[in-house]
C-alpha cells in the first residue's frame, strides 16, 4: 500500500470515529440512502431507500436523525417526526425531478378527468406532495396504484415510473407527466447493449426510472431495495446494473464472499447531488448541529399522502 493510501485510511478512520463520538454526544442518528458515497454509507446506523428510510423515520426514539441524501427525504422525515431535529450534512443536495410538475397542470386535470386520484412519486417536494392523494415508492407504487379504488391516476412527476406503472396495472387508466431522473435517464440504449455483449451471460436489472427502451433490455426491473435483494439471492455471477453506481457498496456488502460481478454503464451514473453529501460534510452537521430542515407550510397537507402511502403498502 503507497503512502497516500495509508494516509487517506488513517483519515478515514478518523472520520468515523469522530462520527460515532458525535452520535452519542448529539442523541443522533444517522440515515444514509444507498446513493450517497460509499464512505458516508458505512458510517451511518442505517442505509436504505426512500420507503425504508421513510418507513423507519417514524419508529426512531432519537432526538435527532441526520438524512445523509437529498431535501426531499429529509422532509419526508421532519413530516412524519416534526417534533425531532432533522439535520441535512448538505442542504443544497436537491433532486432536479422533486420540482418537474406544475400546480396548473395538475389541477387542471383534476378539473377535466373524473374519478382520479393524484399519485406523487415520493421524489417530490413538500409542496408538491399537498397537490397528491397519495404518495408512492419505487418498490411499492404498483401495489399502491393497484389499491387505489379511483379508475383514472394521474401520476407525478416520473414519466418512465409513470409508465412503467402503468403497464404493470393495465386496468387502471394512468395519465403521465413529463419529468424523470436525470441520471437515470441519461442511460443510453447503446450503453446497455455494449455491457450485454462485453457480459453476455450477465443478468441485467434495472430501476424504472430508466427510458422504456432501456427496461426493454432488462431481465428484472425494480427499485433499488429490490434490485440488491434480487443480486444477494440470484445464482448468477454476473449482474448488469442500471441505476446509480452509489448502490455497489451495499451490493459488496451483501455478497461479501460469494463470486459475483457487477457492471455499471460508462460514464457511470452518478447522481450529483447525492455524492455532495461527504463523510466530511457529515461531520460537519454534527458538530455544528447544522443543515436544519425546517416543518413545511401547511404540515398535515403535505403529511396525508406520505401516511396514506404507508397504509395501502402495508408498511
Amino acid at each position: 500500500m503507497g503512502e497516500d493510501q495509508s494516509v487517506r485510511r488513517d483519515e478515514k478512520g478518523a472520520l468515523a470515529e469522530r462520527v460515532t463520538q458525535l452520535k452519542r454526544e448529539r442523541g443522533a442518528v444517522v440515515l444514509a440512502h444507498y446513493y450517497v458515497p460509499a464512505e458516508t454509507q458505512r458510517m451511518a446506523d442505517y442505509v436504505g431507500d426512500s420507503f425504508y428510510l421513510a418507513c423507519l423515520a417514524k419508529t426512531l426514539d432519537a432526538p435527532t436523525v441526520v438524512l445523509c441524501g437529498v431535501s426531499f427525504m429529509a422532509e419526508s422525515v421532519k413530516l412524519l417526526s416534526p417534533a425531532r431535529h432533522v439535520l441535512m450534512p448538505e442542504p443544497a443536495a436537491d433532486c432536479p425531478m422533486a420540482h418537474m410538475v406544475r400546480r396548473e397542470d395538475v389541477d387542471r386535470v383534476r378539473a377535466e378527468v373524473p374519478d382520479l386520484a393524484v399519485v406523487a412519486y415520493v421524489n417530490t417536494t413538500a409542496e408538491v406532495k399537498r397537490w397528491a392523494d397519495v404518495c408512492v415508492t419505487s418498490s411499492n407504487a404498483i401495489k399502491v396504484v393497484r389499491k387505489l379504488p379511483q379508475e383514472n391516476v394521474l401520476f407525478i412527476p416520473d414519466m418512465n415510473l409513470g409508465r412503467y406503472v402503468a403497464e404493470q396495472v393495465p386496468e387502471k387508466h394512468v395519465i403521465l407527466n413529463r419529468g424523470y431522473c436525470p441520471t437515470h435517464n441519461r442511460i443510453g440504449l447503446g450503453e446497455v447493449e455494449a455491457l450485454e455483449v462485453a457480459h453476455p451471460d450477465a443478468l441485467v436489472l434495472a430501476h424504472p426510472e430508466c427510458t422504456r427502451e432501456v427496461l426493454d433490455e432488462a431481465d428484472f426491473i425494480g427499485s433499488t431495495k429490490q434490485i440488491i435483494e434480487r443480486i444477494a439471492a440470484g445464482e448468477e455471477r454476473e449482474f448488469i446494473v442500471l441505476t446509480v453506481v452509489g448502490v455497489a457498496a451495499e451490493i459488496t456488502r451483501r455478497t461479501e464472499g460469494q463470486d459475483k460481478r457487477i457492471f455499471f454503464p460508462e460514464p457511470a451514473p452518478i447522481c450529483p447531488n447525492m455524492d455532495m453529501v461527504t463523510p466530511e460534510k457529515l461531520v460537519a452537521c454534527l458538530e455544528n448541529m447544522s443543515g436544519e430542515v425546517a416543518l413545511p407550510e401547511d404540515p398535515r397537507r403535505a403529511v396525508g399522502p406520505l401516511e396514506r402511502m404507508l397504509e395501502l403498502a402495508g408498511r
